[in-house]
């Protein structure tokens, strides 16, 4: 991939766990390895994470460039009064489960092995994501739990769930499908980065769609039918 999608991507996402938390970006650090001297696909891969830094409000403050296997690592900071940062743990039973965006183009874009396409809009998705910095601030006051979806809808529901311990209902025909995407898509794909939130109000001021409520009894059930809560493994 062209170095400056590469690091546009690579910057987007990691900024996107401060989205997840309510917080703002502050500084930026980054570390990178090459195999060999690259100038080239170097400054491609900073330009494009300029332009990410820049459309987030960070600033690229510093890091490090060595020689070793081809490598990215960057470190995110950002700000949030203590009381107004969004954890998992705070669903309640009757909150309404929402997301900030469609889901699935990502995960599409790598079933379909089309990551070389730069003009298909599922590639596009995938290397030009946004981290919903503005939707995390506004979630401030309203937010039981929030997390970005990375790992897939079910799964990272999952995690809320499991660490408010509660369960979910969610209504398939509520949940906002992606560009050349399936159900399947948005439910165990991932890499969407939009940001998946409980909340007992009614969030009409905020661009977010209602897909679900928190129940008692736990697991996620779709439609009412248990499904298995699965998504994308960093380890296997």
């Amino acid at each position: 991939a062209p170095g400056e999608l590469v690091g546009y991507r690579a910057m987007m996402v990691s900024v996107s766990d401060l989205a997840a938390m309510g917080a703002t970006p502050i500084q930026l650090l980054v570390a990178m390895t090459l195999e060999e001297k690259d100038k080239n696909w170097a400054l491609e891969v900073a330009g494009g994470m300029a332009e990410a830094a820049r459309t987030t409000g960070g600033a690229i403050l510093g890091g490090n460039l060595a020689r070793g296997p081809r490598s990215i690592t960057i470190s995110v900071h950002g700000s949030c009064r203590p009381e107004e940062v969004l954890h998992r743990n705070g669903a309640a039973v009757g909150d309404g489960v929402y997301v900030t965006g469609p889901l699935g183009s990502s995960a599409a874009a790598v079933a379909a092995q089309c990551l070389d396409d730069l003009d298909d809009p599922r590639t596009r998705r995938y290397f030009r994501p946004q981290a919903r910095i503005a939707a995390g601030v506004a979630l401030r006051s309203i937010a039981t739990s929030c997390i970005d979806i990375s790992d897939g809808l079910l799964q990272d529901l999952g995690h809320i769930c499991k660490a408010s311990g509660v369960g979910a209902e969610l209504v398939s025909a509520e949940i906002p499908i992606g560009e050349g995407a399936s159900l399947d898509h948005a439910l165990h794909g991932g890499d969407d980065y939009e940001l998946l939130f409980t909340t007992a109000s009614a969030a009409s001021d905020l661009d977010a769609v209602r897909i679900g409520t928190i129940v008692e009894e736990t697991g996620i059930r779709l439609d009412g039918v248990p499904v298995a809560i699965k998504g994308y493994q960093h380890f296997l």
